[in-house]
């Protein structure tokens, strides 16, 4: 018989509930294109339809390990987000805001 996840929660101990947050929390920080898309409940085909390009492109799309900026850019305001790029240091982190309005300036 299937548990309620909270009364397997409530037997965990603390430690044993925080590392499971941490790494759900990697999880989320941590998603590869089309892990994405389906957190954000879409399939190739409806954000197909929202770039205006095939389903094929997007499958392809979401296997590259390189694409342009202004690609990412849109796939991403496809989903309903803002790309923000990032420079992570060990002092900080610094906002690019360069690429912000790509699209417009082209």
């Amino acid at each position: 018989m299937a548990k309620n996840f909270k009364e397997l929660q409530a037997k965990m101990s603390p430690e044993r509930r925080a590392l499971n947050e941490a790494a759900a929390a990697k999880m989320i920080d941590e998603m590869a294109l089309d892990e994405l898309r389906e957190a954000r409940d879409l399939t190739q085909e409806q954000l197909a339809r929202l770039l205006h390009v095939s389903q094929a492109a997007v499958s392809k799309m979401e296997r590259r390990a390189d694409m342009y900026i202004t690609t990412l850019q849109g796939v991403i305001k496809a989903m309903g987000g803002r790309l923000e790029i990032r420079a992570v240091f060990p002092n900080g982190v610094v906002r690019i805001s360069q690429f912000q309005d790509l699209r417009k300036r082209a």
